[in-house]
C-alpha cells in the first residue's frame, strides 16, 4: 500500500515539475522564470529522493530485515 501512495506522488510531482518547464519556457519576466525553474528542480530532486528510498527498502529486505525496522 505504501508503494502505490509514492506512486500517486510522484505522478503529482512530476506533472508540478512539468508545469514550471511550461511555466518557464513562456516566462515574460523573470521571476516566473525563476519561479518555473526552482519548480523543475524541486521535482528532480523529489522524484531522485523516491527513487533513494525504494531502493534503499529493497536493499534492506534483501538483507533480511524486516520492512519496518531501521
Amino acid at each position: 500500500m505504501e508503494e502505490v501512495s509514492e506512486i500517486v506522488v510522484g505522478l503529482l510531482v512530476l506533472v508540478l515539475g512539468l508545469t514550471g518547464l511550461v511555466m518557464a519556457s513562456g516566462a515574460l519576466d523573470n521571476g516566473i522564470y525563476i519561479f518555473g525553474l526552482t519548480l523543475a528542480g524541486f521535482a528532480v530532486v523529489f522524484e531522485i529522493g523516491l527513487i533513494k528510498a525504494h531502493y534503499d527498502r529493497k536493499e534492506r529486505i534483501a538483507r533480511g530485515g524486516a520492512a519496518g525496522h531501521v
